[in-house]
């Protein structure tokens, strides 16, 4: 059997943690199957070295962070096949370049696009645990690639997939998937299974156990995932396709304060206003949310869309240099709460349930975007914490059903 597990930052801050994940790792060898181990770099090792580029230029080129942020995964790789060859087992550290990890040109968010797996296999044939830096990869220039946040989480499932491996564990400081935050909702619980969906909707709109493309990758290669701890050996949640899951109309409950409304006021009321506009900002690869656009008025509209908070201010510079319109307001004071559930598309109701719950709390909804299996929400990102406890309160998701 072919094993690849996935260990996060908290999984190998330090030398006790790095040990642990030594030894589980070692553990799973030792019943005889294959192991690759892909990690991140350790702990907040990422922040300080951004903190450093930022000391020596506050707008570093994004080719030049790349250059800089694929040390922290080689730091970590190394250590750990330091650490298993301390405790007897042959291991070997291997970075994106030694791998052949192709993605696309896009510094800072690059995509995979294929993985050369023959040297990872030869060194499984030698009996060794394949240790492999996560979130980078190397471009058609010869260049690091980064592949954004929480990209070792898809670095282990396109490995997994590419290895035809017969599981992919992704190891964090929780043990699994729960209804919603637990340092927020005291009363989430941990779901024993939830289906690819719902899990790349939670992982979209801001649960942050999972990164929304490695579960897009899951699903696409039929990759069966399952959410562990690493410092614990609790059963974990198992992400797959299925439909003998919980039977729960909502699942989970998610939030995302990583978000800025940008209203667009008074722009033109004709065809092809909307496509100028989201051309341009897809154009500069800024990611839009939710969308709402006003009825004509005197020949003008509004349209206001959310984005990352990061990106907002680059989204009203661009639409100020491309449009017309009377003014660009931008608030990143706001927060998406949304609910996820696949129970949701065969019951009437569930909106008007959520909604209700906010009115019980007196939260003001800034704008509705919503799917098949999800409805999201924009509030005042001040009351994120008591929204979330009210729709988990109002659901019951706490309780075993």
């Amino acid at each position: 059997m072919l094993v690849v597990k996935k260990f996060g930052g908290t999984s190998v801050a330090n030398k006790e943690r790095i040990y642990n994940v030594a030894n589980r790792c070692i553990e799973e060898y030792k019943k005889g199957n294959d192991v690759v181990v892909v990690l991140s770099a350790m702990g907040k090792y990422t922040d300080e070295l951004i903190t450093m580029a930022k000391d020596i230029n506050e707008n570093p080129p994004k080719r030049e962070m790349d250059m800089l942020f694929t040390i922290g995964e080689q730091m970590s790789v190394a250590l750990m096949a330091m650490a298993m060859a301390n405790l007897g087992v042959p291991a070997i550290s291997l970075n994106a370049f030694q791998v052949a990890m192709h993605t696309t040109s896009v510094y800072g968010n690059a995509r995979l696009k294929r993985i050369d797996c023959e040297r990872i296999r030869n060194e499984l044939e030698q009996h060794k645990i394949v240790i492999i830096t996560g979130f980078q990869g190397v471009n058609k220039y010869d260049d690091y690639t980064t592949l954004g946040r929480g990209g070792s989480d898809t670095t282990a499932v396109a490995l997994a997939a590419a290895l035809h491996a017969d599981k992919c564990e992704i190891y964090t400081d929780v043990d699994g998937v729960y209804t919603a935050d637990p340092r927020i909702v005291k009363t989430a619980r941990k779901l024993d299974q939830v289906t690819y969906d719902e899990m790349l909707e939670l992982a979209t709109l801001g649960a942050g156990v999972l990164h929304n493309r490695s579960v897009e990758l899951a699903k696409k290669y039929g990759v069966q995932l399952v959410v562990r701890s690493s410092l614990n050996t609790n059963e974990g949640t198992v992400v797959k396709e299925g439909h003998k899951m919980e039977k729960m109309i909502v699942s989970g409950v998610a939030c995302d304060t990583d978000a800025a409304r940008v209203a667009v006021i008074g722009v033109k009321d004709e065809p092809g206003v909307a496509f100028k506009l989201f051309n341009a900002l897809a154009k500069a690869n800024i990611n839009i949310d939710m969308i709402l656009q006003s009825v004509g008025r005197e020949g003008t509209k509004d349209i206001t869309f959310t984005c990352s908070t990061a990106d907002a201010d680059d989204a009203a510079r661009i639409i100020s240099d491309n449009m017309e319109c009377q003014s660009i307001d931008v608030n990143k004071e706001v927060a998406k709460v949304s609910i996820v559930g696949a129970g949701m598309q065969t019951n009437a109701g569930v909106a008007a349930k959520m909604f209700e719950a906010l009115y019980d709390a007196n939260i003001n909804i800034r704008m509705i975007s919503t799917s098949e299996i999800r409805v999201t929400v924009l509030i005042n990102e001040k009351n994120t914490e008591r929204a979330m406890n009210a729709i988990h309160d109002k659901f019951d998701l706490g309780n075993v059903s």
